[in-house]
């Protein structure tokens, strides 16, 4: 009665021998962990100039506000928006008739004066006046001639002209109207004064200078660029934003080239020798920059970094690994340090 059952065991013995027999030469072609594939670059030492593209819009350096320093009517405003003017060409003109014959009566009051004070000097001679008699005629004569003076000068002011060649942007009046003082009558814009404004990093200012040529792409007048070149650079920057300001202005101005533009400034920076890497090998996580270094033993190892300006597809390294070390720039998932990997290709090295 014990056979079937001794027969059933020494089966399932014999299969288990045959499944070990089989499974032996799997576990030995298994053995050991395949290396992590991923792609490098060399850390390279050019000599690179930083560019950076700012936009802006343009603005006239020279532009001022015509206002009529004199209450008044206004007979004359022969020039209107977008009109060509030239210097010492006519804006406005007020009414001075008032002031006209206030000026005549001031100028025979001041003859007058000198009429007494001349008598008066003729008297003093043969002691028939006194000395305080004749200060008050000279003092009286100096302010009829200020008197005098000052008329002149509101006279003055009853004309404007042009003081630069440029074209009148706004006029917000019209003749007959009666203006109070110091009111905005006319603007004047001097088109040949076009510049911009914007702003560059940190890192860029160090490496422009007052003078540098730049280029500057004007969208509403084409694909063309334009020359430039940096006018001034402002000395403090925005602890916010880390950005500097700089006025750029178009030298030549081109003859289409108009106020409120947008435009593209290209800057390009004195070429320095910079320890470069692909953008793509820098990482980031809560302890700062890394980049992982591929040591002697093709082992990925985990290295700071303190990376700078970004050029292109390449990033400055301000500290970590040396010129020549090979990076990592693709196959970072799964990747840790002390990993052995095998690379499968390497990134070109371009500047």
């Amino acid at each position: 009665m014990h056979r079937p059952v001794t027969f059933i065991l020494l089966f399932f013995i014999a299969m288990l021998a045959g499944c070990s027999r089989q499974e032996a030469p799997a576990s030995a072609t298994g053995a050991g962990t395949p290396n992590h594939l991923v792609e490098t670059a060399v850390v390279r030492s050019e000599s690179i100039a930083a560019t950076a593209l700012r936009t802006g819009s343009l603005r006239a350096q020279r532009e001022i506000q015509i206002l009529s320093q004199e209450e008044g009517r206004i007979v004359a405003l022969p020039h209107f928006a977008g009109d060509v003017v030239k210097r010492g060409d006519l804006l406005l003109q007020l009414d001075d008739t008032l002031l006209a014959a206030q000026l005549r009566k001031s100028e025979a009051q001041r003859r007058q004066m000198e009429l007494d004070l001349s008598r008066l000097q003729r008297l003093i001679r043969n002691q028939l006046v006194s000395e305080e008699e004749l200060a008050r005629a000279r003092t009286a004569l100096d302010i009829a001639l200020a008197e005098e003076q000052l008329l002149r000068t509101r006279l003055e002011y009853t004309r404007i002209i042009a003081p630069f060649d440029g074209v009148i942007s706004l006029r917000r009046a019209e003749p007959g109207d009666v203006v109070p003082s110091f009111t905005h009558v006319l603007t004047l814009t001097d088109l040949t004064s076009l510049l911009t404004t914007t702003s560059v990093s940190e890192l860029l200012l160090p490496f422009l200078a007052v003078g540098d040529a730049v280029s500057i792409h004007i969208d509403a007048l084409g694909a063309a660029p334009h020359p430039g070149r940096i006018l001034r650079i402002h000395p403090s920057i925005d602890a916010a934003t880390r950005q500097g300001v700089v006025e750029v202005a178009l030298d030549p101005v081109p003859a289409a080239a108009r106020p409120g533009q947008l435009c593209r400034i290209l800057f390009t920076g004195r070429p320095q020798i910079r320890r470069v890497i692909p953008f793509a090998a820098l990482r980031r996580d809560n302890s700062g920059e890394f980049v992982f270094v591929l040591d002697a033993d093709s082992k990925a190892q985990r290295q700071a970094v303190v990376s700078g300006m970004q050029l292109g597809e390449d990033i400055e390294l301000l500290s970590g690994p040396e010129a020549g070390s090979r990076v990592v720039t693709k196959g970072f998932l799964g990747l840790l340090p002390g990993r052995k990997v095998k690379s499968v290709s390497a990134a070109p090295a371009a500047s």
